[in-house]
C-alpha cells in the first residue's frame, strides 16, 4: 500500500524540480495519462482498504488504463473528434467514487476505532 503512494512523492518531487515541458500537442495524451494513473492508484488505495488487494491487478490495470487512455485520444485526433473526453469523464467519475469510498472507509474505521476504545474503558 506504501509503495504507490512513495512512487506518487518521488514522481511529485521530480516534476517539482525539473523544468521538463510537455510539448502542446501531446497535452492531451499527458492529461489523459495522468487521470488513468490517479485513478488506478486511487482504485488501488480503495482496494487495500477493501482488503481486495492484488499487486498484479493494480500494475495491469495501470497499463492498461493508461493505454487505452491513449488509444482513444489518438484515435480521437486521427478522426478530428475530441474523444479522448470520454476518457476524461470515465476516469473522473471513477476518481470521485473512489475518493467517496475511501472516504467513507475511513470515517468507518475512525468510529469504529472510537467504538472499541469506548467499550474498553467500560
Amino acid at each position: 500500500m506504501w509503495l504507490p503512494v512513495l512512487f506518487l512523492l518521488i514522481g511529485l518531487t521530480l516534476g517539482l524540480l525539473t523544468d521538463f515541458q510537455v510539448p502542446e500537442e501531446y497535452a492531451d495524451y499527458l492529461s489523459i495519462a495522468v487521470l488513468a494513473a490517479f485513478d488506478t492508484l486511487l482504485g488501488g488505495i480503495r482496494a487495500h482498504l477493501e482488503g481486495k488487494f492484488d499487486q498484479r491487478v493494480f500494475v495491469s490495470g495501470f497499463f492498461f488504463n493508461v493505454s487505452l487512455a491513449a488509444l482513444l485520444a489518438f484515435l480521437g485526433v486521427q478522426l478530428g473528434i475530441d474523444l479522448y473526453l470520454a476518457a476524461v469523464f470515465a476516469f473522473g467519475v471513477r476518481l470521485f467514487q473512489n475518493i467517496a469510498l475511501i472516504r467513507r472507509y475511513m470515517i468507518e474505521r475512525s468510529r469504529k476505532k472510537k467504538e472499541d476504545e469506548k467499550n474498553r474503558r467500560k
